[in-house]
């Protein structure tokens, strides 16, 4: 297993690293390519990035799923589908990223959903760090 910190990142962050390119998403970026952070997902986050990328962004945001996709394989150490955690999300299609985070603590979630930032405290007590992206540390 890696010594290096592990992250999860949520859907909608995913979208901002890899198809909006978002600037609050940079220091994630350059963490995760240079091999500095080991992002960890599971089958099921892979299907919904597929689902939601599937789905289409809009106009304004032309996009092939496919290479959204494979970029996110190429970042990606895919671990097995988590077990249930004891920290329950409000949002039960969220639920996966809090459980994966917690069966491989310490760990980070990189999240913007409100659901998730608000088991933060709790979740910091069992070794698990959910932020924001812009709140990722420099180190």
């Amino acid at each position: 297993m890696s010594t290096r910190p592990r992250v999860v990142v949520d859907t909608n962050v995913v979208l901002d690293l890899l198809v909006f390119r978002d600037d609050a998403c940079l220091l994630l970026r350059s963490r995760v390519g240079g091999e500095d952070l080991q992002w960890l997902a599971c089958g099921s986050m892979r299907d919904e990035l597929a689902h939601v990328l599937g789905r289409g962004l809009g106009e304004h945001w032309p996009m092939d799923p496919a290479a959204v996709v494979a970029e996110w394989d190429r970042w990606v150490e895919l671990a097995p589908e988590p077990p249930d955690c004891d920290l329950r999300c409000s949002d039960p299609d969220d639920q996966k990223f809090i459980d994966l985070a917690m069966a491989h603590r310490p760990c980070e979630l990189i999240t913007r959903d409100r659901a998730l930032l608000k088991l933060a405290r709790r979740a910091a007590a069992h070794g698990v760090r959910i932020h924001r992206p812009v709140d990722l540390d420099h180190r």
